[in-house]
C-alpha cells in the first residue's frame, strides 16, 4: 500500500440538502454517515482524508466533476451508491463506507447490481481508490473502462469479519431514516 509522506487534513462542510445534478460530467461520491466524522480511518487504519482525496483526484484526472454527499438514511453500500448515482448528472455514483468498502454504481441499475464492487476493504490501497475514481469518471464520460484490478485474499473475510460488523454498527448509530443526503464541500490541507 502506498502511504503518503505527508499528512492530509480534511474538512467536510455541510452545504444543505443534496440536489439533483444536471452536469453530464458529474460523479457523485456518497460517504457513510460516520465517514470523516466519528470515524476517521478505514478498517486497516488508512485515513479517510487520504481515501476521499484519492477518489476525487481519480475523478478529476479524467476530466469529470466530483461532488460529495453524506448518506444519512442508510449505511448500506449498495443503497448509498445507488442514491449517489440517482443524484448525479451523469448517472454515475460511488458509495464509500467508513470501513473502506467501495462500489461504482449507475442510476438505471437495481440497487443490488453495480458496475464495479470492491468488497474486501482491507485489501484496497490508495492507488486502488484513485483507480476507482478514474473508472467512475470514464463511465460518466460514456466510456467502458476495464474493471479496476482487485486483490483477493480468502483469509481477509474471517480475519476482519468481526471488526467489520462492529464498524458497520458504529456507522449505523448515526443514521437518520427520514433525512435526505447532505451536500458536502470537501477541503484538503496537506501538511508536510
Amino acid at each position: 500500500m502506498s502511504v503518503p509522506a505527508f499528512s492530509i487534513e480534511m474538512k467536510l462542510a455541510e452545504m444543505g440538502a443534496a440536489s439533483q445534478g444536471n452536469n453530464p460530467r458529474e460523479v457523485v461520491v456518497a460517504i457513510g454517515p460516520a465517514f470523516g466524522k466519528t470515524m476517521n480511518k478505514t478498517i486497516v487504519k488508512v485515513d479517510h482524508s487520504a481515501v476521499l482525496r484519492e477518489v476525487i483526484s481519480g475523478i478529476e484526472e479524467q476530466g469529470a466533476i466530483p461532488r460529495v454527499i453524506r448518506s444519512l438514511r442508510t449505511a448500506d453500500l449498495a443503497f448509498m451508491a445507488h442514491e449517489a448515482a440517482k443524484l448525479s448528472g451523469s448517472g454515475i455514483g460511488i458509495g464509500l463506507q467508513s470501513r473502506g468498502t467501495t462500489v461504482i454504481h449507475q442510476r438505471d441499475l437495481d440497487p443490488l447490481s453495480n458496475l464495479e464492487l470492491f468488497p474486501q476493504s482491507p485489501l484496497i490501497t490508495l492507488d486502488t481508490y484513485r483507480a476507482i475514481g478514474r473508472n467512475a469518471a470514464l463511465y460518466a464520460l460514456g466510456e467502458s473502462p476495464n474493471p479496476v484490478p482487485v486483490a483477493n485474499d480468502q483469509m481477509a473475510r474471517p480475519k476482519y469479519q468481526a471488526i467489520a460488523a462492529i464498524l458497520y454498527l458504529k456507522e449505523c448509530q448515526l443514521l437518520s431514516p427520514d433525512a435526505k443526503p447532505v451536500e458536502l464541500k470537501a477541503e484538503f490541507i496537506i501538511k508536510e
